[in-house]
Formats: structure tokens, C-alpha cells, sequence
């Protein structure tokens, strides 16, 4: 993955969970605990999802290094043996 990208990955995160840390205002309503709940489930879900997403992503960027890398050695071998190269 790009720094720069990991970068605003886990700031998105960090923003997610502070957000989530923070003491919302009670409305002073008998469903706002219940609310809040389920608020803070849902926080937890995308935070975890969002991890997962960045992982997946680390991965897919690695594999595209490798098969850059196997292309350029392809070549190397393909012009060694005289054959075409574009």
C-alpha cells in the first residue's frame, strides 16, 4: 500500500474512533441509550472492515510488485534469447 494512502486510511480510523470515544449529548429520550448502542456497534463494524480493507489492499499492492517484477525478468530472458520485446 502507498504511505500516503495508509496514511489517510488510518487517519479515517483514528477520526472513526475518536468520534466513537467521545460522549455524545443525551436527548433525554427512554430509546437514546438503545440508539447509541447500536451507534457504537455499527462504528465498531466499519472500523474493523476498514482494517480489513487496508490489509486486502496491502496485499493486492504486493502482488502487483511481484508481477512487475516477474514481467521484467521475462523480458530480460526474452531479449537474452532474441526474441521480441515490447
Amino acid at each position: 500500500m502507498k504511505p500516503k494512502s495508509l496514511a489517510v486510511t488510518l487517519l479515517g480510523c483514528a477520526i472513526v474512533g475518536a468520534a466513537a470515544l467521545l460522549p455524545l449529548e443525551s436527548s433525554g429520550q427512554a430509546g437514546a441509550s438503545a440508539e447509541e448502542a447500536q451507534t457504537q456497534q455499527t462504528i465498531a463494524e466499519v472500523i474493523a472492515q476498514q482494517i480489513i480493507i487496508a490489509e486486502n489492499q496491502t496485499k493486492i499492492d504486493e502482488k502487483v510488485v511481484a508481477i512487475g517484477e516477474e514481467i521484467r525478468l521475462a523480458r530480460i530472458y526474452a531479449g537474452r534469447a532474441g526474441g521480441k520485446t515490447k
